[in-house]
């Protein structure tokens, strides 16, 4: 499994880049199985970290996403609506959900050691 260092990860497996781009972690798209669909959140829309804003399927089950950070939604990954598959195979690359302006980040994450040990 991988695990950046330099991201910071929620309990609900979303991860947070210090430039505000959030995607799932690599546990958690490989726990989905093969994604067929996301639902992203509205650009502007202002959310509150633990606030459940989007949605990925999988062909095993529907997942809700969550806000790792309270702000503002300033863009979306486009790419996705045609090839949600990407999230599996780049869940820190290609596959990243959203994008950020942070006002706040939420409480409870993690570096990637300490995500790491509570998914190992």
């Amino acid at each position: 499994m991988q695990t950046p260092n330099e991201l910071k990860y929620a309990a609900s497996h979303e991860w947070l880049a210090s430039d505000g781009t959030v995607g799932i972690s690599d546990f958690a798209q490989d726990q989905l199985g093969d994604v067929v669909y996301v639902e992203l959140p509205e650009v502007g829309r202002v959310v509150t970290a633990g606030e459940s804003i989007a949605v990925v399927e999988s062909v095993k089950t529907a997942s809700d996403i969550y806000a790792p950070a309270s702000g503002t939604i300033v863009a979306v990954n486009e790419q996705l609506s045609g090839n949600p598959e990407l999230v599996n195979s780049g869940p820190y690359g290609d596959g990243w959900l959203f994008k950020l302006d942070v006002t706040e980040e939420g409480g409870d994450l993690m570096d990637a050691e300490a995500y790491t040990a509570a998914n190992g």
